[in-house]
């Protein structure tokens, strides 16, 4: 069986207005082991006045490496989320970020379905899917990266439809990266999820989700891009880890939560379930 680590992904430092190094610098203060760094096509004026989290894909992948180094930590995924149907949109971009991955030092991306073009049908949506996903493939493939599918949006948020994604391209580099939010909120049971998918899951999104937030949105979303502080919502994480102890490789819980101190309480919840105070 593998073993369970914590990381953090940087989304917890975006509302902070501060950039890539400082989130990374937060996340070896509070005794994160691994980051989730997003990275971002071309450049943003944002990030690039040091504003915002993201890197671009423009950079010299080493600067994601060197940071991580810097600070003692290693890197669990890139987030590299897009709308998979549409290649346009989205074939480039999942391309270079697994090119990006191989530099820096990530031995994974994380994607999902993304939202669907207006005037696509729901098979022509996954014969896109399946092209974008079979050229990302390719690149992955040569570079040992794999490639994480998120349940995120209106076909992955459920089991079976995240399980149709999965098989469109049979290749032993695509797996699962399960975000228990956003099972939550789509109105699944994410314990049975995560059994269900255990066999492929290579990556998990700690996403934890308030009572208030729970009661507004459940059943009504296929997911939300943070959510509260690991051990404050509605998730169980002692049956979640407890779970993730009979997955067959070793498995990330990569906190996705609002706020640094936010992210704080996470890594200290989840440690004293782990047993490393």
């Amino acid at each position: 069986m593998g073993e369970i680590y914590i990381g953090m992904n940087l989304e917890a430092t975006r509302r902070h207005e501060k950039p890539f190094e400082w989130g990374v610098e937060k996340a070896a203060e509070l005794g994160y082991e691994y980051i989730e760094p997003m990275v971002h096509f071309g450049r943003e004026l944002m990030s690039e006045a040091g504003y915002y989290h993201t890197v671009s894909l423009f950079d010299d992948p080493y600067r994601v490496r060197r940071a991580a180094e810097r600070y003692g930590l290693k890197i669990s995924a890139l987030s590299a989320h897009g709308p998979l149907g549409r290649p346009d949109r989205h074939g480039e971009y999942l391309k270079l970020a697994i090119r990006f991955a191989a530099e820096c030092g990530a031995p994974m991306v994380v994607t999902d379905e993304g939202l669907k073009a207006p005037w696509t049908t729901e098979e022509e949506d996954f014969v896109l899917m399946r092209y974008t996903l079979y050229e990302a493939v390719q690149v992955a493939e040569p570079r040992g990266i794999m490639i994480g599918l998120e349940c995120h949006a209106q076909y992955s948020k459920t089991p079976e439809g995240l399980d149709r994604i999965y098989n469109l391209v049979e290749s032993p580099l695509i797996g699962i990266n399960l975000d228990t939010g956003n099972a939550y909120l789509a109105g699944q049971d994410p314990y049975a999820w995560l059994e269900h998918v255990l066999d492929r899951l290579i990556h998990v999104h700690a996403k934890d989700i308030s009572v208030e937030h729970a009661e507004a949105e459940r059943g009504k979303v296929t997911g939300t891009p943070v959510g509260c502080a690991c051990g404050d919502g509605v998730i169980d994480w002692a049956r979640v880890i407890d779970i993730l102890r009979r997955a067959p490789r070793d498995i990330v819980l990569s906190v996705e939560c609002g706020t640094i101190e936010q992210a704080e309480r996470s890594v200290k919840h989840l440690k004293a379930l782990l047993g490393r105070q």
